[in-house]
This record gives structure tokens, C-alpha cells and sequence, in this order.
């Protein structure tokens, strides 16, 4: 991705759901028509980023169908709100193949072939912090997980959950950050064990044989300072031996991070080519000129390598979160500003945040995954 490149973020569900409503079934991502991906292109536009394509399981989505804030939060929205409108967490990911539902890997390597066909590169989605409750690796290898305890479920019962397997019933971790409740579809993976930390690094070199670039969803978890200081257990670094291993087989690979808490230059540190710029985005939203002006004279190879935008899956649509005349300045500075950088913008699609499906999982409501 070059400085100045554009992102166009697309929610995988709600994208095919639409089309499914106009080829009277299921679609996939075969039905995807080939003038959608034109008028992509048309656009200028560089790259695609499918939110959501990976499997999930039914223990992950039954934590969204039974979450009664959740469902209160989906009947606002929906007001005709039905089972079928909840997918259950794109984050809560059982195996990174394809989810059946979209058609498959096979599905899937036909699309990135005509997107290329266009000169567009495409983006999925990594996320190292967590699994679904239903990922295989619980039974093959409970020891990738952060376990728990009678007492860590007495003392917080939101942050831990009893698993079911064959051999015995065991106490695991919910994935989360150190400043919130544990997701509760997932599990927490323990980057302490070493044997962990090599099996996401496979599962990374292997996703680069499926797109052009990863966006890894809330990437400094996994950074050893912020890891110990959640869950007490020391971790060597993982990012850096990852991303080269993952370069080693696809050289151009290229990696986006979700990160917050100002880590961005450490992770562009660790191998990282971008990372969000949430904190332009804040600044934009207070409407406040001078702090906007500050950032904008930052160090300007830390600017080429920040990704900027006006909304995302975790951000209220543009046009509701700014005023009209504020929305257009915001516009020109996160999109068109030259002056003292060239930054990776990120645009939504029209239908990345309507109506069906709407539910992404048992999220906290603040702007992280």
C-alpha cells in the first residue's frame, strides 16, 4: 500500500445479504456482480477490505443471540429484527477458511482474481488476541489458551467461562483489553506459550496466500508489555518474527494495525507498514482546529505510515457523527491533505453499516473491534 492509497471497507455480510434479496437465495462471493468491482475501481480506488469473511461458530453467535443488551441495542436498529439478522462476531473466528456461507476459500480466490483483474488489491482481516469459543484448538490444543480458575470465575465471572470438552469440563479466559470486560464469544490465547505464538504465526503466513494485506484487529494486545500487564503472564515479542516469517513467502504482504493508546510508532517499529490514526479522527470529532493542526506536523514518515478515515465498523456514519460544513472540512483533511504528508485513507461502503445483518458479536460499545 503507497502513501496516498485509498481503502474501501466492505461489510461482507450485509454486502451479500443485500445481493441475496436481488438473486432470490443465498448469495456468495461469486454473485458478486462485476459491475460492482468496476465502479470500485472507477472510483480510483487502491485497495478492497472485506470485513468478515472468516468461519465462525454457533457457540460464538448463541453469546450474541442471548445477550439481552445486545438484542435491546439490534431492536433499536432493526426494528424487525429476526435471528437470521444476528451472525454472531466477525472477530470471533474459528478457522481462517472462508465461512461456508460466502462460498468458501474457493469463492473467495475467484473474487481476489477479478479484483485484481482491476487493479485492486484486497484486505482481510487477522486477529491474534482471541479465538471463537468453538475453535478447534480447544480441544486439539487447550494449552494455546489463557486458563482460569475456580477462583478467577468467582472473583470476575465476566472474564472467564467453563468449556465442555471430552476429557473434562475447563476454565478458560474471555479475550479482552486490560480496560474492559472480556468479550464474551471468545477465548483469550496465551502468547506466553511459545507453541501459541508459533501456530498464529502459521495461520498468518498461510492468509497470505488469500489477499494482498491484513488489518490484525486490536494489534498491540499482543505486545509483550501490554500482554503481561493484562494477564500477569510474560511473552516474548511476536510481531516482529511473524511478520518477517509471513514476508518470507509473500514479499509485498502488506500489514495494517488496528491500535490505540499511542503505540502506533511502536508497532510501525515491530514491521508494521500502517497503523490507525484514531487520534486524528477524535480531534477531527471535537471540532477543535489547533490540536487537528498539531498532529498534521508530526514526523512525516510517521505520517506516510498512518491510516487515516472518517468512519469505519466501529465509528457512526460520517454524516451523523458531523455536521454538514464540518463533515466537508473533515473530508479535505483526512482525504485530500498533502501539504506536510500522503496517508492511507479508508472509505466505507455505502451498506457497511445497514440494516441486515446487523449484529458484528458481543462488543463492548466502545471503538475497538
Amino acid at each position: 500500500m503507497s502513501p496516498a492509497a485509498s481503502q474501501y471497507q466492505i461489510n461482507t455480510r450485509v454486502w451479500l445479504t443485500e445481493l441475496s434479496r436481488k438473486v432470490g437465495r443465498r448469495a456468495t462471493l461469486d454473485d458478486v456482480p462485476d459491475q460492482a468491482l468496476d465502479w470500485i475501481a472507477g472510483m480510483g480506488l487502491d485497495w478492497v477490505y472485506l470485513l468478515s469473511v472468516w468461519q465462525t461458530g454457533p457457540a460464538s453467535r448463541q453469546v450474541s443471540l442471548a445477550h439481552p443488551e445486545l438484542r435491546e441495542e439490534f431492536q433499536d436498529l432493526l426494528p424487525d429484527l429476526t435471528e437470521n439478522d444476528i451472525p454472531g462476531s466477525g472477530f470471533a473466528i474459528a478457522g481462517y477458511t472462508v465461512h461456508s456461507d460466502l462460498g468458501g476459500d474457493p469463492a473467495l480466490a475467484r473474487l481476489h482474481e477479478r479484483l485484481r483483474a482491476r487493479g485492486l488489491r484486497l484486505m482481510l482481516d487477522f486477529v491474534p488476541n482471541h479465538t471463537a469459543l468453538d475453535h478447534p484448538w480447544i480441544h486439539e490444543h487447550p494449552e494455546y489458551f489463557v486458563p482460569g480458575t475456580e477462583l478467577d470465575l468467582a472473583r470476575a465471572p465476566q472474564n472467564y467461562t467453563r468449556i465442555k470438552r471430552p476429557g473434562g469440563d475447563r476454565l478458560f479466559a474471555h479475550g479482552r483489553d486490560p480496560f474492559f470486560d472480556g468479550w464474551t464469544d471468545t477465548l483469550q490465547l496465551n502468547y506466553g506459550n511459545a507453541a501459541t505464538r508459533s501456530a498464529m504465526s502459521a495461520e498468518l503466513t498461510r492468509i497470505t496466500g488469500q489477499c494482498d494485506g491484513v488489518r490484525c484487529d486490536m494489534a498491540m494486545l499482543v505486545l509483550p508489555d501490554v500482554f503481561e500487564r493484562t494477564w500477569g503472564i510474560p511473552t516474548e515479542p511476536f510481531w516482529p518474527d511473524a511478520i518477517r516469517t509471513a514476508r518470507e513467502r509473500s514479499p509485498d504482504f502488506c500489514f495494517m494495525a488496528e491500535v490505540y493508546w499511542d503505540l502506533e510508532w511502536t508497532l510501525q517499529q515491530q514491521g508494521f507498514d500502517y497503523t490507525y490514526d484514531k487520534r486524528l479522527y477524535d480531534r477531527l470529532r471535537a471540532g477543535a482546529a489547533r490540536p487537528v493542526r498539531e498532529h498534521l506536523h508530526a514526523d512525516i514518515h510517521y505520517q506516510e505510515r498512518s491510516v487515516r478515515f472518517l468512519e469505519n465498523h466501529d465509528e457512526p456514519r460520517a454524516a451523523s457523527a458531523f455536521a454538514p460544513a464540518m463533515h466537508e472540512a473533515a473530508a479535505i483533511v483526512t482525504f485530500l491533505y498533502r501539504d506536510s504528508a500522503s496517508s492511507t485513507r479508508v472509505s466505507s461502503a455505502d451498506g457497511a453499516n445497514e440494516s441486515r445483518p446487523i449484529s458484528l458479536g458481543a462488543r463492548s460499545s466502545r471503538s475497538t473491534t
